[in-house]
């Protein structure tokens, strides 16, 4: 299977003699959610990243980040992160043997998520402060010193994750064209490129999709109209309370006809387990954002075709899952204690 440079070559800004990091990244399944089409009343389908190589959409972004970081003769990257783009940038780098710094929120971050940037090879660094701060000292860092900024702030980083929307609609077809997409809402990079990948192919669809947004109630500064100076919410990949990419992200709901909504942790876990008990997918609490959105303001008027998408997986956060799943059953090495443990 090709990485997404080389299977879009022609919508991404990479010449033939470039060099190429990849770690075959994109072509994730397209679910249809039987369960959760009949609860809201229209046809669903999952768009599941977290089947990326590092477990999130961020991989999308990241072999074009560092591809260019190679190409313009850089030997380090950096960014800041809840988590995935950490995860990402350091496999990556790994990969084409960059020197990687990360710096997360202290505390703040999933452990899964810190796993995989340590065992990469990554410096990571815990930030006394949140991401809003760590993105703007990495941005500093940047600007003073030879080394790559890696955040979605890079243009690269929003061509890469286009593709997504290249995808949904090569795996829909024409005969099902989608109504609406939806995503949700931290630093805004995400929504902002599958809005470009649906206009770039505008002569491929019958319409636009609709982009519906969502962010936690606890860090919703797009609902709000104004950042959050202390975003808080158990949904730690959209724990950010001034995204980067906001006004882009406004543009894209605007231009669409669509909406952002927030929605709250208790909200979203309802939607985190339901997807994982009733349509059998396990995705990070922060994806199942799009679906709780649905879940708790409706499918709009007029939409009959939508899809969810869910930008990590679930063992980026075993903690959550442990902690609001049925828990494990204690059992006598015995068929007796056995049989009533299995049967209730």
């Amino acid at each position: 299977m090709a990485g997404l440079i080389e299977r879009y070559s022609d919508r991404l800004p990479f010449g033939p003699d470039d060099p190429i990091i990849s770690l075959e990244e994109g072509s994730t399944p397209l679910i249809y959610a039987c369960e959760l089409s009949e609860r809201l009343g229209a046809q669903v389908w999952l768009k599941v990243e977290g089947a990326n190589p590092t477990g999130s959409f961020k991989d999308r972004g990241m072999t074009c980040a560092v591809s260019g970081a190679v190409r313009d003769g850089s030997t380090a990257v950096v960014c800041a992160s809840t988590g995935n783009t950490a995860a990402s940038a350091a496999a990556y780098a790994a990969r084409a043997r960059l020197t990687c710094a990360v710096i997360v929120p202290d505390g703040k971050i999933a452990r899964g998520k810190l796993a995989q940037a340590v065992i990469h090879g990554a410096r990571v660094i815990g930030l006394r402060g949140n991401f809003d701060e760590a993105l703007r000292l990495v941005r500093e860092l940047s600007a003073n010193h030879p080394i790559a900024l890696v955040n979605s702030v890079n243009p690269l980083r929003i061509e890469g994750q286009k593709t997504a929307a290249f995808e949904l609609i090569e795996e829909l077809g024409p005969d099902r064209p989608l109504d609406a997409l939806s995503i949700p809402v931290g630093n805004a990079g995400n929504i902002t490129a599958y809005w470009k990948g649906f206009t770039e192919s505008a002569d491929q669809l019958e319409r636009l999709p609709r982009m519906l947004g969502f962010q936690a109630a606890g860090a919703a500064p797009l609902v709000l109209g104004h950042p959050v100076e202390h975003p808080e919410t158990l949904a730690s990949a959209i724990r950010i309370g001034d995204p980067a990419r906001g006004d882009e992200a406004l543009s894209a709901v605007a231009e669409s006809g669509g909406a952002i909504n927030s929605v709250t942790d208790e909200q979203i876990l309802e939607a985190y387990r339901f997807l994982a008990s009733h349509d059998g997918v396990f995705c990070e609490p922060s994806s199942a954002a799009s679906v709780a959105g649905l879940i708790v303001h409706g499918v709009p008027e007029g939409v009959e075709r939508i899809v969810c998408v869910l930008t990590g997986h679930g063992l980026k956060d075993p903690e959550t899952a442990i902690e609001v799943g049925d828990g494990i059953i204690a059992c006598e090495p015995e068929l007796a204690a056995v049989e009533a443990a299995v049967w209730g």
